[in-house]
């Protein structure tokens, strides 16, 4: 459902949320249920405006049950250090509502009911968020630090597989909650959801891992200069199989060695991928060695 626009965003409410705001005017707290609407805008625009200060499109925003998801262009995953920013930035935007609302509450400017929700909103939005499971932006902060040592795409799948049992484990929790009535539906929701949305990002590793692939060399020109990550691999490896330890923000040289593990020659990055999007993933590397 898109709600309007926001500083060039467009601002677009998921129905699981719908239904969460439909579970608050039930209970006959809706002044909560827009409470936590506001604080997860304000969460995800800050998201937003930070991926554009680092020169990263955003062109909308999804609020989701626990939060909410900023679309920015696929060059935010493959590079660590804007992405870590722009996932922080939410988090750090929850921590600046909370310390406007104390000193609300110190001016007297306050609510009986709805001040100390806000303060309790901002903080679980802040905590719950940094949880290194995808998609929370602790999960993204995890990725990043995970994909300049072992890769993006295993990388993602241990980040989202965290983000699957976290979800497992909040739907245990609020199924017990709701039988023993210490909370309503909202927790399952918000459990499904997370479960959903890991999922998802777990099924586009290997996309992101392509993207990255795509823009090395407009990242080396971006950068001008990258350090160097340099690979041995047999003549027979495929590049499909090559290019698993490629990493961002590195520029890889692969030595090539012979069936006698002699010296073949040596393999640039641009090379391997020029090859492999052109003639596939099975190409062994050897023929890549000018003889």
């Amino acid at each position: 459902m898109r709600l309007g626009r926001i500083l060039g965003v467009d601002i677009y409410l998921n129905p699981f949320f719908l239904a969460l705001l439909i579970l608050f005017f039930v209970a006959g707290v809706l002044g909560r249920g827009l409470v936590a609407f506001g604080v997860v805008l304000v969460h995800e625009m800050a998201h937003a405006l930070m991926a554009r200060h680092l020169d990263i499109p955003v062109n909308e925003v999804e609020l989701l049950p626990f939060g909410g998801v900023a679309r920015a262009g696929t060059e935010l995953q493959v590079d660590p250090i804007r992405e870590t920013y722009t996932a922080l930035a939410g988090p750090a935007s929850n921590l600046v509502m909370f310390a406007l609302g104390v000193a609300l509450k110190n001016y007297g400017l306050w609510h009986a009911d709805l001040g100390p929700f806000f303060l309790q909103c901002n903080l679980l939005m802040a905590a719950f968020n940094l949880l290194p499971a995808l998609p929370l932006d602790g999960g993204r902060v995890y990725r990043s630090y995970l994909a300049a040592r072992i890769g993006i795409t295993p990388a993602t799948y241990r980040a989202a597989l965290l983000g699957q049992i976290l979800g497992v484990f909040i739907a245990f929790l609020g199924v017990l909650g709701i039988w023993w009535g210490a909370c309503g539906l909202d927790i399952p929701i918000t459990a499904f959801f997370l479960f959903y949305a890991a999922t998802r990002e777990r099924s586009a590793a290997p996309y992101l891992f392509m993207q990255l692939l795509m823009r090395k060399q407009q990242e080396l020109l971006r950068e001008g200069v990258l350090p160097v990550k340099q690979l041995v691999a047999a003549e027979n490896v495929p590049l499909g199989q090559l290019i698993q330890p490629f990493l961002p923000r590195r520029y890889h040289l692969v030595t090539v060695l012979d069936k006698r593990w002699q010296y073949m020659g040596v393999v640039t990055e641009t090379n391997i991928i020029d090859i492999l999007l052109r003639r596939g993933a099975d190409v062994p590397v050897g023929e890549l060695v000018e003889k």
